[in-house]
């Protein structure tokens, strides 16, 4: 999301409710919710678009911790260790954001956590409406809310939950936002890339040395990204959208439910992106894994490329043979751009970008119809059919059915006797001819007997 919509923070404690707020105000289940706390880490943002109104942005963070001196102390089992990350996560939001919506828990009435970090959120100086969550009806809402006005601010008694008074919220966030950002318009849309690979590939960091900044809690606590998060950035007069995902390991060692979501959540991003990183750790080596995430983005014919990180930590031999591997799982769609990089050096990251672009627009060629007859004339020039049980197919014409991936159809008159040897030379002369050097391609071959008239 760009700065040119103005941003509103969601911030509070752990299991308050926040990311399940975050879904419902951008009407999409985006962030994880969890009845454990502590399954948001990192901040994550969205955009609540309204009727006949202008949007605007809302940015979900993970649930702080702060004792009477506002110094962050211990939080649940679920963010142990990353508490100062998350500090960090939200006031860094809080900064760049025009207003906060303080969430606070009606079921567990006003603690000393929520009076240490009401302080903290005053002293960031921003327009502030304390949302009282899980307030379910009218009726409740006097009572549950009384002991909250003790924090001075203006208030609403919401639940995320069973969606009472959410209209109300979003009209009461609109209202903070400064009268200089009322008709700003909604950004152009960015490249949206899905950044994928198993846990501790360094996906995180890729993302904070590509975006120029500590979007991401990085450590190295293998699974410490766990929904999958947009960082938007613009270079070179380009916006790129990074998802970052939580890592993605074997079905077979995922016992717990919240990494559960979070495998799922990753692989679905892939669909939702236009190009996908596959990030791999040179200075783990390449697994099985990785071959099985090669193999179902090859599958799904899901633009991607492969980026072999931490280079910076692996012998020169050693990444040598890793890339010879990699070329070897990668030769049934050898299309598939490999980039040795290290995001720790910023080591080989210029040519990401630009190469995601690229993979992007050869995704959208639409071939005209003259320059498709022509194609299919001069790849059965330079390298007929061959013959099958005493016949050779013939081609009676060519046609693209669609984008995304590029799509071609030819006609010929028996499909079963084209040999898969001769399928793989025509997706290589379509692609030398129409430019489509990294995208991925389907070739399709169907049972026709009549020529296209006209």
């Amino acid at each position: 999301m760009s700065s040119s919509l103005p941003q509103i923070v969601l911030v509070g404690r752990p299991n308050v409710g926040k990311s399940t707020l975050f879904n419902r105000l951008i009407r999409s289940n985006r962030a994880i919710t969890h009845d454990r706390p502590g399954v948001t880490r990192d901040r994550m943002e969205g955009i609540v678009r309204r009727k006949n109104a202008p949007s605007y942005g809302i940015v979900d963070t993970g649930g702080i911790t702060l004792d009477a001196h506002a110094a962050v102390t211990e939080g649940p089992e679920g963010i142990r260790g990353f508490e100062r990350q998350i500090l960090q996560q939200a006031e860094a939001a809080m900064r760049d954001a025009v207003a906060v919506a303080f969430v606070v828990d009606g079921r567990d009435g006003l603690l000393p956590l929520d009076e240490y970090l009401a302080a903290h959120v005053r002293r960031m100086g921003k327009p502030t409406l304390l949302v009282v969550n899980k307030v379910d009806g009218m009726e409740k809402e006097d009572a549950v809310t009384a002991e909250f006005h003790a924090l001075g601010l203006p208030l609403l008694a919401v639940s995320a939950e069973h969606g009472h008074n959410l209209r109300a919220l979003e009209e009461r966030l609109a209202d903070l936002i400064p009268m200089e950002w009322e008709h700003e318009p909604e950004p152009e849309s960015a490249l949206r890339l899905a950044v994928l690979g198993r846990p501790n590939a360094g996906k995180s960091s890729l993302v904070n040395a590509l975006a120029d900044a500590d979007r991401m809690i990085v450590s190295d606590v293998a699974g410490t990204t766990r929904d999958s998060v947009d960082v938007t950035v613009e270079r070179d007069g380009e916006r790129y959208t990074f998802v970052d995902t939580a890592g993605v390991r074997r079905k077979a060692k995922i016992t717990d439910t919240v990494e559960k979501y979070s495998v799922n959540s990753a692989l679905k991003s892939t669909t939702k992106a236009q190009v996908t990183l596959l990030v791999l750790d040179a200075a783990e080596g390449v697994s099985q894994q990785d071959k099985r995430l090669m193999d179902l983005l090859d599958e799904r014919k899901t633009p991607f490329m492969v980026l072999l990180n931490k280079v910076d930590l692996a012998p020169a031999e050693s990444v040598k043979q890793l890339r010879k591997n990699i070329s070897e799982m990668l030769a049934f769609c050898p299309h598939v751009p490999l980039l040795t990089v290290s995001a720790l050096k910023r080591r080989g990251l210029g040519k990401i970008l630009p190469l995601a672009r690229q993979i992007h627009e050869e995704c959208r060629v639409r071939v005209p119809t003259g320059k498709l007859n022509r194609a299919m004339e001069t790849v059965l020039e330079r390298h007929q059919p061959p013959v099958v049980k005493r016949v050779r197919a013939k081609f009676f014409y060519l046609t693209q059915a669609e984008t995304a991936p590029p799509t071609f159809v030819f006609f010929v008159s028996d499909a079963d006797r084209i040999p898969e040897s001769y399928a793989r030379y025509l997706e290589r002369s379509l692609r030398k001819l129409f430019g489509i050097v990294h995208a991925p391609m389907r070739v399709r071959l169907r049972s026709s007997h009549k020529k296209k008239n006209g």
